[in-house]
């Protein structure tokens, strides 16, 4: 059989992108929202997912994301990604702004859609779920633990430089497990929200947090810079970081061909 691969169009990658993200908001903040916390069976056994299963809905939905698309577009489904690839010189920095849009597109019509869906729900299940800040990031008042605003600064530029740092690992085709990427980026992003959703409901990730502050009324927006600016830090903070421990820099040909003989 003739082989038919052809390499992806920019469009094409930036509708994985945003499809990336959209699967990754709207299966993990709805889990958060629907799920969570669906009170108790007749016996008395919680009917929810609790912390654990919202922290497996993050890493599930973003490894199959990667399986669907990142053949097509690296599968970053998250602007902090997108700058650590760049910072690691694994990512061209005149594409950042493009994949950084449909992204945080793909986050918006997720949660625009999880909405939709809440409308028909039982009476003053919306209002609620807004009021309560539809699953947004935040720190001070707005963390489910209490946490203030170092402890989510904190947390943010440390969980997503880690999880660059790991992406650039696993991802490496000459040294990492390219086939097991997505398995390991989703392991690790459950592992991240395990530690972190206590902390400030864990972000990592601009679009996500963009997606629900959106929606989440007046102190998830009031707070959202935290969300947009340390992550990026930390994708930023993790590419370099890369970049500088495992990654050779080029040597001089001269130097090259000396090697060679």
């Amino acid at each position: 059989m003739s082989d038919t691969t052809t390499t992806p169009s920019t469009a094409n990658k930036l509708v994985a992108e945003a499809l990336g993200t959209f699967l990754l908001v709207f299966g993990s903040i709805g889990a958060a929202l629907f799920a969570s916390d669906f009170g108790t069976g007749a016996n008395g056994t919680s009917l929810g997912i609790g912390f654990l299963g919202v922290s497996l809905a993050f890493g599930l939905t973003v490894m199959a994301g990667i399986y669907a698309w990142g053949a097509i577009s690296g599968g970053h489904f998250n602007p902090a990604v997108t700058f650590g690839l760049a910072a690691a010189g694994r990512f061209a920095w005149k594409d950042v702004p493009a994949y950084i849009i449909a992204q945080i597109v793909g986050g918006a019509v997720a949660t625009t859609l999880l909405v939709l869906i809440g409308t028909f729900g039982p009476d003053g299940w919306l209002s609620d779920a807004q009021n309560g800040g539809f699953a947004s990031n935040g720190f001070g008042e707005g963390s489910p633990g209490g946490f203030g605003l170092g402890a989510a600064i904190t947390a943010e530029i440390l969980f997503t430089a880690i999880f660059v740092v790991i992406i650039l690992g696993v991802t490496n085709s000459k040294r990492g497990t390219p086939a097991m990427a997505g398995l390991v980026i989703g392991l690790t992003l459950t592992l991240i929200h395990l530690a972190s959703i206590p902390i400030d409901n864990t972000s990592v990730n601009p679009a996500r947090s963009i997606a629900t502050a959106i929606y989440g009324g007046a102190l998830p927006l009031a707070q959202l810079w935290v969300f947009i600016v340390f992550p990026l830090v930390g994708g930023l903070l993790g590419g370099f970081l890369h970049r500088a421990l495992f990654e050779s820099p080029a040597l001089p040909e001269a130097q090259a061909e000396a090697r060679v003989k």
